[in-house]
């Protein structure tokens, strides 16, 4: 059996893949994909990492796990998603770093079935953007309080991903930005699931459909229906035009109004941020799904 992590970032998904996935049960049950709900796994993970201290799952153990977690005995791929697998969104710029504790992280999630072949899976977001909203969600509203310090010119996805392969070695993974996730969206749940491009998902417009009009999404789908795209290339160019004359402006523009959180900082993250993403889509065993 495959394992296929789901692990966040915080702020990028909100538990939209594993929904989206859901709705596909039955069609990727007949290609031997489970994909769990949260209740069924994340109590039950969480107490066994802990248990297991970062040591190798026994035999028994992973057959105590499966069992809480899936009905079916011969499965061939098992997704999970959970954006606390690299720890909890408070933590997220501890010391200085993204993910300081991401390593670990993932050798315990890959622990939990040593002997099976498993890959991660993560979005990643723009600084200027990312940040903010952690402050959003957890911040307490003291933004000086929650950056302690940490200098987000000084941060870097690429030393996260570095700091997973080389605990993990054996392990793919696959990276894709925030932004372009509309229109990835199709092709991301079909990587995450591990199935074939050609086998028809639900779910494909539910990251398109907060940030466009209803009325867009109606002639969306009609013009699908009618020009249905020869690949992939083509699929996304459609939606881009979609999105372009349809979107939402006010769920597509964010006011930034922190203390020091200058249009120069934000224009120089986003800067870094590319370059960021070029950086990550060389580094050997990561893929990078991009627009």
């Amino acid at each position: 059996m495959r394992i296929a992590y789901h692990i966040g970032a915080h702020c990028t998904d909100e538990d939209r893949l594993i929904k989206s996935l859901l709705k596909n049960k039955g069609i990727l049950a007949k290609e031997g994909v489970i994909v769990p709900g949260p209740s069924r796994f994340r109590s039950v993970m969480a107490e066994i990492v802990v248990k297991l201290g970062g040591g190798k799952a026994s035999r028994e153990t992973q057959d105590v796990l499966l069992e809480a977690i899936t009905d079916v005995d011969d499965a061939e791929r098992l997704v999970l998603s959970f954006d606390n697998f690299l720890g909890v969104s408070k933590r997220a710029l501890e010391h200085g770093q993204l993910y300081h504790l991401a390593a670990d992280k993932v050798t315990r999630l890959r622990n939990l079935f040593p002997d099976d072949p498993v890959e991660f899976f993560i979005g990643i977001r723009d600084l200027a953007t990312f940040i903010p909203a952690l402050f959003e969600r957890d911040g307490n509203g003291d933004f000086r309080a929650f950056m302690q310090g940490v200098d987000p010119l000084a941060l870097q996805w690429t030393d996260m991903i570095e700091a997973m392969r080389e605990a993990v070695p054996d392990c793919p993974i696959t990276v894709w930005c925030n932004e372009d996730t509309p229109l990835l969206w199709p092709e991301i749940l079909h990587e995450v699931a591990g199935v074939d491009p050609q086998i028809r998902l639900k779910g494909g417009f539910d990251v398109l459909g907060e940030i466009m009009a209803k009325e867009g999404i109606m002639r969306l789908r009609s013009y699908l229906g009618s020009h249905p795209p020869q690949n992939e290339i083509q699929r996304r160019r459609i939606l881009a035009a979609f999105l372009d004359k349809y979107a939402l402006e006010e769920a597509i523009e964010e006011e930034l109004d922190l203390p020091g959180w200058s249009l120069e900082l934000t224009e120089e993250l986003t800067e870094n941020y590319d370059d960021d993403v070029l950086d990550i889509s060389r580094l050997p065993g990561v893929t990078m799904l991009t627009t």
